[in-house]
This record gives structure tokens, C-alpha cells and sequence, in this order.
């Protein structure tokens, strides 16, 4: 069993603006990468979500980081079904859309043909990971539209079924997944009928568009852990930058208690990912670091 902790995104621009984190002399994207891989084995790769990633891109991530480091990657925002700009598109796909009334796309929405192939690069594109063994989970983040009913079921088994050669990680932001007693049952049973990881989250209460801790696993291989702070305040603040809403740094005492049912879950699988996603400024790192040294008594 590994226990592996990190942040998502190591190139957040509030990070690299505090200058806290990065030595001056880190200045370059391999640098950083580098100085980021000897103090963490795990990374999210965050990019990926905006626009589809590059083969040439994961091969020098690859290279950047020492044999046991793994990369999380975030699915394209297409594939999870957010509204997805034209720009964010590879070029050939967008003159095939040339005619497309609005400046946004959803996947539904797609041609059958270019959605296939979107999918098809994707995967290639993350190749240079998968060979080397550097590839962890693919994780797909579904947004609050994306409901436990039958329509939500088909997309996130669609998902799944497109993508079966690889582990992928399922995190749901709406609460009717997991809303009661059944309401959890059935989710689990579904995540584990698709050989899905279940990500349990640690995020703000109270809304529509957040779920519960779910501290369970559904997959032999990995348990997922994300935690996105607690801002309860800033959590649906429109206009702001997403590092405002999950500013965040974890006391010592929640650190602790996390840590003592993150390394008891974590004995049901192969390997554990710890993924921070309170990334503004040096936050993320400060939290995984604290993080990782409450996990030492396990």
C-alpha cells in the first residue's frame, strides 16, 4: 500500500505569484516540475480539464519526474459534461463545427464522429504517461447537473465505458447521489458495477452543488481522497477566481482526524491518493505537507 499526497495543479498563478513555494531559480516549467517532484510523489494534473491534453506534453512530464511519481489527470470538461467553448477545441475540430450557432458546446451536442475522436486523442494523449506506469487515475468530476437519475446513470456510464482500460475516478457535485441511506447504497453499488474509484470529498456542506464524505472505497487498486477545503463562505461566490473559493488551510486537528480515517480506508486498496485542491497560494502545498506528516503515526 502507497500512501501518496499532492496538490492539484503545481503552476497555479496565485502560487507562483506568492513566490513562497518555488526557490527564485525554479523559473522555467521544467524547473518547477522538478522542485514540485522532490518534495511530493503525486500530482493533478488540472490543464487537462480546460483543453484536451498533449502527447508531447505527458512525455515530458514524464521525464521531469523521478520512476515512482504518478499524475492524476482531470478528464477535459467536454467528456464530464460542462459547457465547453469552441476555442478549447483542437483547431481541425473547430472548422468542422463552423457553423455551430453559439460560441459554446456541450457533449450531447457534439457529432457522434467528432466526439469519438476527441475521445480517441485523449487517450493517446496520455500514452506517454500510461507506458511508464505514471499514470494514476483519471478523474472525472461531473458537474451539478449531472444528477442520480437515469439520464445522469448514462453519462457517467458512458464514461466509463469509453474509457475501461483505464482506472478513472467518479466525483458527483450534486447531493442526490448521496442524499440518504438508499441514495448512498445505490451510488456505491453503481460506482462499483463500473469499476469506478469513488472519491470521498471533503468540501463545504449545505448546498445543492456539494456532496458528503463518503468514506468508502469501490476499487482494489485506489482510494481517492480530494479535498477542496471547507470556504463555506466562498464556495458559491460568482465572479471570483476558483482559488478563492477554495481558500483554505486545514487546522491541525482536522488534518489529524482526516488523516486517521484516510489511512484506515486506505487499507482496502493497493495504493492512496491525498489530492489538495485549495490552491490559493502556497495553501495546497502547506496542507499536503501537513498532511503527510499527520499520516506518520499510520
Amino acid at each position: 500500500m502507497r500512501l501518496l499526497t499532492g496538490t492539484a495543479s503545481w503552476t497555479d498563478p496565485t502560487l507562483l505569484a506568492c513566490g513562497r513555494f518555488y526557490p527564485p531559480e525554479a523559473r522555467s516549467a521544467e524547473s518547477r516540475l522538478r522542485f514540485y517532484a522532490s518534495r511530493y510523489r503525486l500530482a493533478e494534473v488540472d490543464s487537462s480539464y480546460y483543453a484536451l491534453p498533449s502527447a508531447d506534453n505527458a512525455y515530458l512530464w514524464d521525464q521531469r519526474t523521478p520512476d515512482d511519481f504518478v499524475f492524476n489527470i482531470k478528464a477535459f470538461r467536454l467528456f464530464t459534461g460542462h459547457q465547453t467553448p469552441l476555442a478549447a477545441l483542437p483547431r481541425d475540430i473547430q472548422r468542422e463545427l463552423d457553423d455551430w450557432p453559439e460560441p459554446i458546446i456541450y457533449h450531447g451536442q457534439m457529432p457522434e464522429d467528432l466526439r469519438d475522436e476527441l475521445w480517441r486523442r485523449y487517450q493517446l494523449a496520455l500514452e506517454p504517461l500510461r507506458m511508464p506506469g505514471k499514470l494514476g487515475a483519471v478523474h472525472f468530476q461531473f458537474p451539478p447537473w449531472v444528477r442520480r437519475d437515469a439520464r445522469g446513470r448514462a453519462h457517467v456510464a458512458d464514461c466509463a465505458r469509453r474509457m475501461q482500460e483505464h482506472l478513472i475516478s467518479v466525483e458527483f457535485r450534486h447531493r442526490s447521489w448521496f442524499d440518504s441511506a438508499a441514495a448512498i447504497a445505490d451510488t456505491l453499488a453503481f460506482e462499483r458495477d463500473l469499476g469506478v474509484v469513488h472519491t470521498v470529498v471533503d468540501a463545504p456542506q449545505g448546498f445543492e452543488n456539494t456532496v458528503p464524505a463518503i468514506w468508502e472505497c469501490t476499487h482494489p487498486d485506489l482510494t481517492l481522497l480530494r479535498l477542496h477545503g471547507r470556504n463555506t463562505d466562498a464556495w458559491n461566490v460568482s465572479g471570483t477566481a476558483s482559488s478563492g473559493r477554495f481558500q483554505y488551510e486545514y487546522t491541525e486537528r482536522e488534518l489529524a482526524e482526516l488523516a486517521e480515517r484516510f489511512s484506515r480506508l486506505a487499507t482496502q486498496s493497493t495504493q492512496a491518493h491525498a489530492v489538495f485542491n485549495t490552491n490559493f497560494e502556497d495553501q495546497g502545498m502547506r496542507n499536503a505537507a501537513a498532511f503527510a506528516s499527520a499520516l506518520l503515526p499510520f
